[in-house]
């Protein structure tokens, strides 16, 4: 891992490059999981020399359920671990696995986003630009992979209006976590000019907030709060 917060001297003589991709899928069914995955990189350059003077890598995915299917939620940490052992590194899904958890969590609600996945920032591998770069495709190739084979398991489920009221609570969540919570959300908001419909790209069509809202016991809902409300090792 790399530290953050280095600095430069003569700074207005630095080139800033940054590419990213994201990707945020809300499905109309209760039961396929919202899926979200981002991929960046960043370069700094000496505007004079065109010397590259550093460079990192972030990203990752994580997966939120509003009903609790144990074998997706291991499917999608299964491929991330392969994802991460293709560095030899056997200790590195577990390290990813525990930012990412501590990562999407609102603590106002005592609550996960979700299920959690992988999440690394200001990252390189061995501060060797390829291997890390062909390590983000792999995690890449890894979310592609798990949600492709979600959907397929779950696309024909029938589902009810109380199963589609609980998706917008849950959604709600989502919501809540994007615009309180996260980094990347409050810089673009504060960036001058920023193009706010792609910063607010995230969100869900359809959210739902209802007061003191309570999950049945022994129903459905609670088990997927149970495993919101403490994060579970799924491999």
């Amino acid at each position: 891992m790399r530290q953050r917060g280095k600095s430069y001297e003569n700074e207005e003589n630095l080139l800033v490059y940054a590419n990213g991709v994201s990707l945020v899928i809300h499905p109309i069914s209760p039961f396929i999981p919202t899926v979200h995955a981002n991929y960046r990189y960043f370069e700094i350059q000496d505007k004079t020399t065109g010397k590259t003077l550093d460079f990192w890598f972030g990203g990752g995915a994580d997966l939120t359920p509003h009903y609790l299917f144990e074998e997706d939620c291991v499917l999608f940490h299964q491929e991330h671990k392969k994802a991460c052992d293709s560095t030899k590194d056997l200790t590195l899904y577990p390290k990813l696995k525990k930012i990412c958890d501590e990562y999407f969590y609102l603590p106002h609600r005592k609550e996960h986003r979700g299920i959690g996945g992988v999440f690394y920032d200001d990252f390189l591998i061995e501060n060797d630009w390829y291997k890390t770069f062909r390590f983000s495709s792999f995690c890449a190739t890894a979310v592609l992979n798990a949600y492709k084979e979600i959907l397929n398991r779950r696309k024909d489920l029938k589902w009810t209006e109380e199963n589609m009221h609980w998706k917008e609570i849950r959604r709600g969540r989502y919501a809540e976590f994007n615009l309180i919570i996260d980094r990347g959300t409050k810089f673009g908001l504060f960036t001058p000019d920023a193009r706010i419909e792609s910063i607010l790209m995230s969100l869900p069509l359809v959210a739902r907030w209802e007061y003191m809202h309570q999950v049945e016991k022994g129903s459905e809902e609670e088990k997927m709060m149970e495993v919101i409300k403490n994060a579970r090792n799924w491999i």
